[in-house]
């Protein structure tokens, strides 16, 4: 076994039994549920490196078990799987921070890539770097940004407020405050935070800027603009 541990959330049982089965001859270590709720229980009672997630199931959709394993752990990697195409679908799991999404039926070889690429990925894009004489601190605006804990504050009427966000979204928001007013080039962006410029990370990326967006809101002098065929520019005085 390569070390890896996939939690793999599938109501067909017998696809479930057959995928866990293909991927454990591909050395990985695989722990089945069949309902979001026992998929639920098992997150919390196990160590995973990547879940797999099927999006309609019994007692808990894909979507809102996505979610509450993101809020527990945000930098979690995570694939649905679908047997919709619905654009809507792919939407929403990118809202939600998903990394991925394949709709069945799939190529099993093609998801074991997915798997592999995402795992060879998610040491190198979970934080911002943090190599010596990197920049930690950053003011942006009327905020105050410390990568290295992402953690975006907001004082308001003296009180700060402080914004926990995810690896990605700090790593996305860390590129931004070392560029500002300057164009940051989205093919360049994908590749340092996403590992790869894809149509599906492209899609991600965008889901990203609107997040941080709204984030920073509340000071209307700061905008994320998007610069037409080519990528995005923090505007700040």
């Amino acid at each position: 076994m390569s070390g890896k541990h996939l939690l793999l959330v599938e109501d067909d049982q017998n696809f479930g039994e057959v995928l866990t089965a293909y991927l454990e001859l591909n050395e990985y270590h695989v722990t089945l549920a069949n309902d979001g709720i026992k998929g639920w229980n098992a997150f919390l009672s196990g160590r995973f490196d990547l879940c797999i997630l099927d999006v309609m199931m019994p007692e808990k959709d894909g979507f809102t078990l996505a979610r509450e394993i993101l809020e527990h752990k945000p930098s979690m990697p995570i694939i649905f799987l679908t047997a919709r195409s619905m654009k809507e679908d792919v939407v929403e799991g990118l809202r939600l921070g998903a990394d991925d999404y394949i709709t069945k039926p799939f190529n099993s070889e093609e998801l074991l890539l997915r798997i592999q690429g995402l795992l060879k990925r998610k040491g190198s894009t979970a934080v911002p770097d943090q190599d010596e004489g990197k920049k930690r601190f950053f003011t942006i605006g009327d905020y105050h940004f410390d990568a290295e804990m992402r953690l975006l504050t907001y004082t308001r009427a003296g009180n700060p407020e402080a914004l926990k966000l995810s690896p990605r979204e700090a790593s996305l928001l860390t590129l931004f405050a070392e560029n500002p007013n300057r164009v940051v080039v989205r093919s360049e962006a994908l590749v340092k935070i996403w590992g790869e410029d894809s149509y599906f990370n492209a899609r991600s990326m965008d889901v990203f800027v609107t997040k941080l967006r709204r984030y920073l809101r509340e000071d209307s002098q700061l905008q994320i603009v998007n610069i037409h065929g080519n990528g995005f520019q923090l505007r700040m005085p």
